[in-house]
């Protein structure tokens, strides 16, 4: 990589666990200024070592830019079509970009307002007429912040990938999130609904939940409802009692009783036809249950975990499922993103997946090279993790030599275009195509290492026309 660093642990630029290489850094720098000579003259001078700039002269553009694109640093104005434009403005990076770090531009006598701005957490100020040599150096010390917090993240990600939470790989604020809830629920006794995609690791969830719970010493019993006729169903959770139907030779304890004092994981909660669910209602409000072929109630004690990959608002609407049934399964939910909403964690779970088939296999671990983690991480995997570990499982036993390259993953994978999944062409839509040229440019720019010439052949356009584009979309 000769020595450049792209900020972004999602980035394909960013190795996590090289030390800290700050020579030619570029980061996605945002300029929020209402004086269009001003922000150039600040582009200027922070193009010049390589960094990647969008202008922007206004509060309300400001916002649109950290809505939709990422950036390691924000330089904005303090005073604009307000007094407190640049308070607002970090106040929506500290909600929307938590890691991303703010410098306030000032005039002397806004310096009080500046010195709040640092108690709320903007990283520094600089007062006009501004020194551009201290101007750099500042936004160059912001940037290799944001790189040290980034790379200790990532870190923390390769330990857990190493280790894991109860089998959960991921180091994305969305996990982090599902992982924090989980300690969080765990001890208490609420039901959980654990939503998601197939795929996105609900059983997994539910694992955890039990683990970390008062019933870790009882059994935790999963079960799938999904496919089932009633009558099995029923069976199956319930029991039954000797001669309730031909063949019932003997009492049989089913799921609930089973799993007394324990957990249990109702997966795709969503199939339980109508018929069944005023039971599980009363296993849910009176711990009772009855079997089949009996009148008399049994008491039973077990924590409710289910989890579904389905809408049930919308068949509580049609009248397939019970509006009762539902708040009470859904004491707290609990929901995993889909793997393309999550990227930054592909890397993480690649490398586990890959070192955890080669151990078994008594085999060196393969290198992921860069193209290749690159086409997995842009990869929109319909069938998110379940699919990821199955796919690196596949490569790690077809694997020859010491590395895993683009020409080792599958056709259907490699030649994949986004265009043509349908979960991307739909997070597309509605979005303008100017903002998505915007996007893809600056992304484009990032990756060429701020080289025009060699972005404007990877975006397979002129390089006076992407010239001509940078000048119109504000980005240097």
């Amino acid at each position: 990589m000769g020595g450049l660093c792209n900020l972004r642990p999602n980035s394909p630029l960013y190795t996590a666990g090289m030390p800290l290489d700050t020579e030619g850094l570029r980061a996605q720098v945002l300029i929020v200024d209402d004086e269009p000579e001003h922000a150039e003259t600040m582009a200027d001078a922070l193009s010049k070592p390589g960094h990647v700039c969008t202008i922007v002269k206004s509060q309300k553009a400001a916002e649109e830019e950290l809505e939709h694109g990422n950036f390691d640093v924000v330089v904005t104005d303090l005073v604009m079509e307000s007094s407190r434009s640049g308070m607002e403005i970090l106040q929506l990076v500290a909600r929307t970009q938590p890691d991303t770090a703010t410098i306030m531009v000032t005039a002397h006598g806004d310096i009080p307002t500046a010195k709040e701005a640092l108690r709320t957490g903007a990283y520094d100020f600089i007062v006009k007429p501004l020194d551009l040599v201290v101007f750099r150096n500042l936004v160059q010390r912001a940037a290799e912040s944001v790189l040290l917090k980034h790379q200790n993240q990532a870190l923390r990600g390769q330990v857990q990938a190493a280790y894991g939470f109860e089998g959960i790989i991921g180091d994305s604020a969305a996990i982090r999130q599902v992982i924090a809830s989980i300690r969080q629920v765990a001890p208490s006794n609420i039901p959980v609904l654990v939503s998601g995609e197939s795929g996105t690791g609900k059983e997994l969830v539910a694992s955890a939940l039990h683990i970390h719970s008062k019933r870790k010493e009882r059994r935790f019993v999963p079960f799938n409802a999904a496919g089932q006729a009633e009558s099995l169903l029923e069976d199956q959770l319930f029991g039954h009692v000797r001669g309730a139907y031909t063949g019932a030779d003997k009492d049989r304890e089913g799921v609930f009783e089973y799993a007394d004092r324990g957990s249990v994981f109702l997966d795709e909660i969503g199939d339980t036809p109508l018929g069944m669910q005023p039971k599980l209602l009363r296993v849910l409000e009176k711990g009772e249950i009855v079997r089949l072929g009996s009148n008399d109630a049994k008491r039973v004690d077990v924590r409710f975990i289910s989890a579904t990959n389905r809408d049930l608002k919308g068949m509580i609407a049609k009248g397939a499922f019970r509006e009762d049934l539902f708040y009470r399964l859904k004491g707290v939910e609990i929901h995993i993103p889909p793997l393309r909403d999550r990227r930054e964690d592909i890397p993480l779970l690649v490398r586990h997946a890959a070192g955890k088939f080669a151990r078994e296999l008594d085999r060196a671990i393969p290198q992921i090279t860069e193209p290749a983690m690159m086409r997995l991480v842009s990869y929109d995997w319909p069938g998110n993790v379940r699919e990821l570990i199955n796919l690196v499982h596949r490569m790690v036993v077809a694997a020859t030599g010491p590395s895993i390259d683009l020409s080792d993953i599958p056709d259907e994978i490699r030649s994949s275009d986004s265009d043509d999944n349908g979960s991307t062409r739909r997070s597309l839509a509605g979005i303008g195509l100017e903002r998505l040229e915007k996007e893809a440019i600056r992304q484009t720019l990032a990756m060429a290492e701020g080289n025009r010439e060699r972005a404007a052949q990877m975006l397979g356009i002129g390089e006076r026309t992407l010239y001509r584009k940078l000048k119109d979309y504000g980005l240097r």
